[in-house]
């Protein structure tokens, strides 16, 4: 591969060590680097794009959803250093669109480029262990858990932890790498059949309700959040979002100011979700940080002045953040590869999408994923409302045409 020349024409043998943040405001043209090629990044580069950036998107799949619309795709593995000194000679600032991306691929660039978040940041979602105690230390509440290193440490859980859940602490999502357990026997077997890897047992509790903070932090400190979004999973994937959630104020001013503690203690630069728990008694619990724009964010495309993309855009090119106000109540529909199949055969058809649009307020998003299956992440629809009831309604009428929690497994 032969590398590009930096915007700024530095190289880096003669280049001081670099800032943290831009010494000014990136101009347009300028390059922006993502790590990961999924349809996170794929949103991100279109926001960046309308501002008038390139960006060079490293992923090792050969036709992942971000890199068939990135000015440059560098098809490699996130720790391949050429491909890495390749994006951090291109690229004036980096980003990643999932946490799961080596934490040390993001350190490497950071010692050529800036990146945003840092390498820190990430490398404490990525672990459970590390994300509950973070958020401990900063005096915020989780649910009771307990780190599991040993069948030992499964075996002498304290009673009062069960019933609970054992989760692999790194690259469990959307419900995978977990399982339910109603005691100490079985937190045993859980941990053995998750290959003995470190894991949380964390005691399960009856929610009243799950909600999410979406806000974006500058390199100068300064941070913006959107309104506090409701969220309803199935099957561990979420699947709606109420935007914004139905709740008391005080207690959605409650987890904004929770999300920027969690924020100014990791000294965050870009977009960050938090996933809370609500009790019935309105407890607010911290459920897990996303250090990246996030699924129950993707309304803000559409009902917001400026999107979570745009907003990361923004946050990494060091210009200023951009009004995060609600335009219009808004539900967001995950759109699974289920909608795709026959109920329980394995016959396939294309959605109606027809019979979506036909609701003038509902805003399609497919992700140029070309094979459909069950449980994938294929795209989402937005509703927008003139009431959070007539949202409310539109969505349930396209969540029924299109067979939306009816699909079986």
């Amino acid at each position: 591969m032969n590398p590009m020349p930096r915007n700024d024409g530095a190289t880096a043998a003669a280049a001081p060590p670099l800032p943290r943040r831009p010494s000014a405001p990136l101009a347009p043209g300028s390059w922006l680097g993502m790590l990961g090629g999924g349809q996170l990044g794929r949103m991100f580069c279109m926001a960046a794009q309308s501002l008038g950036y390139r960006v060079c998107v490293l992923d090792p799949g050969a036709d992942s959803p971000a890199g068939s619309i990135a000015e440059r795709h560098l098809r490699a593995d996130y720790l391949d250093e050429a491909a890495l000194a390749e994006l951090a000679e291109t690229c004036a600032a980096v980003t990643t669109e999932f946490e799961n991306v080596p934490a040390r691929a993001l350190q490497q660039l950071s010692e050529r480029t800036i990146v945003a978040p840092s390498a820190g940041s990430v490398a404490i979602a990525q672990d459970r262990i590390a994300e509950k105690d973070f958020v401990r230390a900063a005096g915020l509440p989780t649910a009771p858990y307990q780190a599991l290193r040993s069948v030992d440490d499964a075996r002498e859980a304290p009673d009062a932890l069960f019933p609970g859940i054992v989760k692999l602490a790194r690259l469990g999502y959307d419900g995978k790498g977990q399982a339910g357990v109603a005691n100490a026997e079985e937190a045993c077997s859980a941990f053995a059949a998750l290959g003995s890897a470190p894991c949380v047992l964390e005691r399960r509790l009856a929610l009243d309700s799950e909600l999410s903070v979406l806000l974006a932090r500058g390199f100068d400190g300064e941070s913006l959040a959107w309104e506090v979004a409701g969220n309803v999973h199935r099957d561990g994937i979420l699947a709606r979002t109420t935007f914004p959630a139905r709740v008391d104020p005080s207690l959605a001013r409650s987890a904004v100011d929770a999300a920027r503690r969690i924020a100014d203690a990791l000294d965050y630069v870009g977009v960050l979700c938090v996933e809370f728990f609500v009790l019935a008694d309105a407890t607010l619990l911290v459920n897990e940080i996303a250090p990246r724009p996030h699924n129950s964010g993707h309304a803000t495309i559409d009902a917001c002045v400026t999107s979570q993309f745009e907003q990361q855009a923004r946050a990494l090119a060091g210009l200023p953040l951009g009004d995060t106000r609600l335009l219009a109540p808004a539900v967001m529909l995950n759109l699974l590869g289920d909608v795709w199949f026959h109920g329980d055969t394995n016959a396939m058809r294309e959605p109606d999408w027809a019979s979506v649009l036909r609701h003038p307020c509902a805003k399609l998003h497919l992700y140029g994923k070309r094979e459909a299956r069950r449980g994938r992440k294929m795209g989402h629809v937005t509703v927008l409302g003139a009431s959070a009831a007539e949202a409310e309604a539109v969505a349930g009428a396209i969540e029924r045409s299109l067979g939306i929690g009816a699909c079986a497994r």
